[in-house]
């Protein structure tokens, strides 16, 4: 992943966002197109807000997929499936420990030390969570974000294979 963040990425951000975007140290995945698709954010904030947040999904396509799933009650199915298949559970708990590893390569704040995001490593609270972490990491890292990419493109609903910027 490129990771370099330039004064253009910057202003994509912000349109996305529709604000100054805050924290970035990077661009952890882009659109086939180059526009950023997730945010690699530093685990403290400039005005000293600890920001759990390493990955932060961005690109109004994917959102909109993601919050989708969240609206269909996904959340629910993967924390059923976490609790039911040892298997997904052991990978979503080496998911939790690559975030953290992710994040305290950026900087340790004890505020926030040994939680992750998105509900990691007991339950899915977030889908834009787990898809920036699986975005970012590439498959076979998270499992859930793994299985939301899947399902945005079994619905038709998005596919990082396509820009759709």
């Amino acid at each position: 992943m490129s990771e370099t963040v330039t004064s253009e990425d910057l202003a994509v951000l912000a349109e996305q966002l529709g604000r100054t975007p805050r924290g970035v140290v990077g661009i952890a995945a882009r659109c086939r197109c180059g526009r950023p698709l997730v945010v690699r954010t530093a685990p403290r904030l400039d005005d000293g807000t600890p920001f759990p947040t390493t990955f932060y999904l961005t690109g109004p396509p994917v959102v909109a997929a993601c919050s989708t799933l969240e609206a269909n009650g996904v959340m629910k199915e993967m924390t059923a499936q976490i609790a039911e298949d040892a298997e997904v559970a052991a990978a979503y708990q080496r998911a939790h420990e690559h975030y953290l590893a992710e994040r305290e390569s950026l900087g340790h704040v004890d505020e926030i030390d040994g939680i992750s995001a998105g509900g990691m490593p007991t339950r899915v609270k977030c889908i834009h969570v787990v898809t920036a972490h699986a975005l970012a990491a590439g498959p076979g890292v998270n499992p859930m974000g793994d299985d939301a990419l899947r399902r945005m493109r079994d619905l038709g609903l998005w596919d990082p294979a396509r820009c759709t910027c």
